[in-house]
């Protein structure tokens, strides 16, 4: 009945359009107040300790990196790179912006910041080229989500957060599952543009290909100074979020001199509002994960599924339906925040890795954000595209239904998650 009364409140307030961060935290405050003994004293303390947690430092830090990334032009020379490569081929263009967003997304660890820096050049381009809005819309909304899956994700990490488990494991977890999605990604482009016979791009030649590494190379090897610095025990997933935002200031200031000292705090200052959004849904999302152990929901829940002998396969199918609900109606961080402390102990007494969990929850949210109508990516490119959002969402339907594929494989197939960090010694 609690649980009922919890929930129902919940997703009331949300339906009033008030923000999720302060939906969880009235939430919170009106059960405690009304129907609960709990001292105020403990909420305060919650708060606290809820923020006290040095993982969550990497947050604002990988944030003020995708900041600068993406005003600094790494993303234009990444765009420039993958096109020398694959831009000669069928749907050249989108194959070029898959490549391009897997890539930014492993120095960004956001989804938004990939649609906006890479769709923000590709999808006039692509039109320029001959292709269909409704093509590039398509491509680069759905490859955006990688930025959530591909490590850095700022995602992952709160996933760690929430359920004490290793952000390492997570990011090496994410490895393999990224490359296979942006393949899937990257077939259902070749398949489209070669049906409709959508142009293709003058083949560069082995001094361009070069030229266009060359000049992307700095970008790139942020990628490595991030992993290789975390699975090297060089620094921890926090010491390489406030690396990567030392490297992502210096390469765009000094190196490639898009950005001027003078607009650094700009950046700084967008970074810090973003960080601080970010920031004050996870100090409500731990009060609601405080809730729900002083109210033994996820206890009531483990005891009533293993009571009616779920098998792993049902209840990973109840939990993927549950998400695809969830990003119906919330955002990413939202649904991980809240979800994570309920399913994690269910997980566990059933036998599901941890790690596993986090890539499945994580593949939910990407859906999510391709899909009205909340689907933020869908929003972005529209906006970019100049495209309703009815439309944009009939144009991605063919790279959404690769998605939901993934998904599938991602649930019933757990080495595609677990196999590089188990291989690495990392679980």
């Amino acid at each position: 009945m609690n649980a009922t009364i919890i929930f129902v409140l919940l997703f009331a307030l949300m339906l009033t359009g008030m923000p999720i961060s302060i939906s969880l935290g009235l939430t919170v405050l009106t059960f405690l107040f009304t129907m609960t003994q709990v001292p105020i004293e403990s909420v305060g303390l919650k708060l606290f300790s809820g923020l006290d947690n040095f993982g969550i430092m990497a947050i604002p830090f990988f944030i003020l990196a995708g900041t600068f990334l993406t005003r600094g032009g790494v993303a234009r020379r990444m765009i420039a790179f993958t096109t020398s490569l694959v831009g000669h081929l069928p749907g050249g263009l989108g194959l070029a912006g898959v490549a391009a967003c897997a890539m930014f997304a492993a120095i960004s660890g956001s989804s938004v910041a990939t649609v906006v820096a890479i769709g923000s050049i590709m999808m006039p381009a692509m039109v320029d080229h001959g292709y269909p809005k409704r093509f590039g819309v398509g491509v680069i909304s759905t490859s955006g989500a990688l930025g959530i899956l591909v490590p850095p994700s700022i995602i992952l990490v709160l996933y760690g957060v929430s359920t004490n488990t290793s952000i390492g494991a997570l990011f090496m977890a994410g490895i393999v599952p990224g490359i296979v999605l942006a393949l899937m990604l990257a077939a259902v482009t070749f398949v489209v543009a070669q049906r409709n016979g959508y142009p293709k791009m003058p083949r560069a030649t082995i001094g361009e290909q070069f030229k266009a590494f060359r000049e992307s190379l700095w970008g790139l090897l942020l990628i490595g100074i991030v992993l290789g610095g975390i699975y090297g025990g060089i620094f921890t997933p926090t010491e390489a979020a406030a690396v990567a935002a030392t490297y992502a200031f210096f390469i765009t200031v000094f190196v490639y001199k898009e950005l001027k000292l003078s607009e650094v705090p700009k950046v700084l200052l967008q970074a810090a509002s973003m960080s601080s959004m970010l920031l004050y849904i996870i100090t409500n999302a731990v009060l609601f994960s405080f809730l729900m152990t002083h109210e033994q929901i996820p206890q009531a829940m483990a005891a009533w599924i293993i009571d009616k002998n779920f098998s792993i396969w049902m209840f990973l199918l109840v939990v993927n339906i549950i998400l695809l609900l969830a990003g119906n109606v919330m955002d990413p961080s939202s649904i991980l925040l809240i979800m994570a402390p309920i399913l994690f102990p269910l997980a566990t007494k059933l036998g599901v890795h941890p790690v596993h969990l986090g890539i499945l929850m994580i593949v939910n949210t990407e859906v999510g954000l391709c899909h009205p109508p909340v689907g933020l990516n869908l929003y972005i490119a529209s906006s970019i595209a100049k495209m309703g959002i009815s439309e944009i969402t009939i144009a991605v339907l063919p790279w959404l239904c690769a998605m939901l594929v993934f998904l599938g494989l991602v649930t019933y197939v757990p080495e595609i998650s677990l196999w590089l960090p188990r291989l690495l010694g990392m679980i």
